[in-house]
């Protein structure tokens, strides 16, 4: 008798060859590749910070200026030492006007202000006092090189005294804004006291 073989139904498709995917799984599939990807570029590159989010970050220092301020030399002298520095620096410069300037009165007068501006800060707290007190005689020693001298100790004398006559103006001012800073630094550290001193409320 013949038997007849029986085949199975052929779909078209090869054995070990998985069947295709439908159109809405394909499509699903590409977009949520292209989702998957956007998200790994999005969380593996940070974002840079912009330039003005990096100076408002960057910290601000002080001006320039107030930095070369803090940077200048600031000794506390005492009374004896400020009268002593204002006294040498005036006769050196002194010296400098004869020899640059032929003994100049109206050049050693405008030099003797910042003498005074220096001297009136850099002396202590404690010897305030004594600023608009020392730079006068500092002024009368620096005129020595400066004066015009005669014949003998009267004669430099008197040249002395005239220049201390003609240049009363730059004495006067000079000693006026010693003694102004002096001023403004008691009255800063009476109020300095003061606080420090008063009850908490």
């Amino acid at each position: 008798m013949e038997q007849h073989r029986t085949r199975t139904p052929h779909d078209g498709t090869r054995r070990g060859v998985p069947p295709p995917l439908p159109p809405q799984a394909a499509r699903g599939g590409a977009g949520a590749g292209r989702t998957g990807s956007s998200a790994a570029r999005a969380g593996g590159t940070p974002r840079r910070p912009t330039a003005a989010a990096a100076a408002a970050v960057r910290p601000t220092g002080p001006p320039p200026i107030v930095q070369a301020v803090r940077r200048m030399p600031n000794p506390r002298l005492t009374g004896l030492g400020g009268g002593l520095f204002c006294g040498a620096l005036m006769f050196a410069l002194g010296c400098l006007d004869q020899l640059l300037f032929g003994a100049s009165l109206t050049v050693y007068g405008v030099l003797f202000l910042p003498v005074c501006v220096v001297t009136a800060v850099w002396i202590r707290r404690g010897d305030l006092l004594t600023a608009p007190i020392v730079v006068p005689i500092a002024f009368a020693v620096g005129l020595l090189p400066v004066a015009e001298s005669g014949q003998g100790v009267s004669g430099r004398l008197m040249g002395l005294f005239t220049a201390l006559a003609t240049q009363a103006g730059w004495l006067y001012g000079g000693t006026l804004v010693a003694g102004s800073i002096a001023t403004v630094r008691k009255i800063r550290l009476m109020n300095r006291r003061s606080t420090r001193n008063r009850p908490p409320v």
